[in-house]
């Protein structure tokens, strides 16, 4: 449920992002002005290639945009100190990354207990989180299981259980189907949907309209740059235009 009485949990305004290399001026954002409220659903689509990641990116402070505003819960972030930002996006940000980013040699609790542990919090809180938050993804059967020990589909569950044990601001998901089949793919966004409806923030990145669908609100990018609805179809590929041979969709 959207809350209209906080300022939104992510404000951008005009954010540009250029990549430099071999004097050649890469515009991978241009001017993105967006704001997302607490509790909704939002995600962000266009082909490979858009911005969608780097949009991303900056969001979750794993880079800084080159020109523009961003402000997290009201809170300015761009010049934030590196370690200012680690403590942020620790404390305000969980992540849900398309190739589940768990570590190898650490249990299925090890891995949603490691960010906690980080923020240095007791040792009794952290264990009260982390079963609730694999009881919440139904994998606290395989809190002791390795990530090797568990399908594809059983790694984003746990990855998603990291996300939600700190009780983040919001939930930033890079292609969180990507590694899936369809099966697994549509129990992970019927997860998140889950998480939505219970007041979760969620931004995530698709390129598959089926996914797409699931969140309130969606944001096409093309080229860098944030396209109106009735840009949509032509842009991205959707309506055929004259002497095309015949389109699938986003790919």
């Amino acid at each position: 449920m959207v809350s209209d009485d906080q300022p939104p949990v992510i404000e951008l305004e005009d954010l540009c992002k250029i990549f430099y290399t071999d004097e050649v001026e890469t515009h991978a954002l241009s001017e993105i002005t967006l704001s997302i409220q607490r509790g909704e659903y939002v995600s962000v689509s266009g082909p490979s290639g858009c911005g969608k990641s780097t949009l991303l990116s900056i969001l979750g402070l794993l880079d800084t945009p080159t020109s523009g505003r961003y402000r997290l819960n009201g809170r300015q972030v761009e010049d934030l100190s590196m370690a200012e930002r680690a403590r942020v996006r620790n404390r305000e940000i969980g992540f849900i990354f398309q190739s589940f980013n768990l570590i190898g040699d650490l249990t299925v609790y090890e891995n949603v207990e490691l960010p906690l542990t980080y923020r240095g919090m007791p040792a009794s809180e952290r264990k009260d989180r982390v079963l609730a938050a694999l009881e919440r993804v139904e994998m606290l059967h395989r809190a002791r299981h390795l990530p090797a020990q568990l399908s594809g589909g059983q790694q984003q569950r746990v990855a998603v259980a990291r996300a939600v044990a700190g009780s983040p601001s919001i939930l930033l998901a890079d292609e969180p189907t990507g590694n899936l089949d369809s099966k697994n793919g549509f129990a992970v966004m019927e997860l998140l949907g889950e998480l939505h409806r219970e007041g979760a923030t969620i931004c995530m990145v698709t390129h598959d309209p089926r996914y797409a669908q699931y969140a309130e609100r969606t944001i096409a990018l093309f080229d860098g740059r944030l396209i109106d609805e009735d840009e949509r179809p032509v842009a991205m590929g959707l309506v055929p235009q004259p002497g095309d041979g015949p389109r699938h969709g986003l790919h």
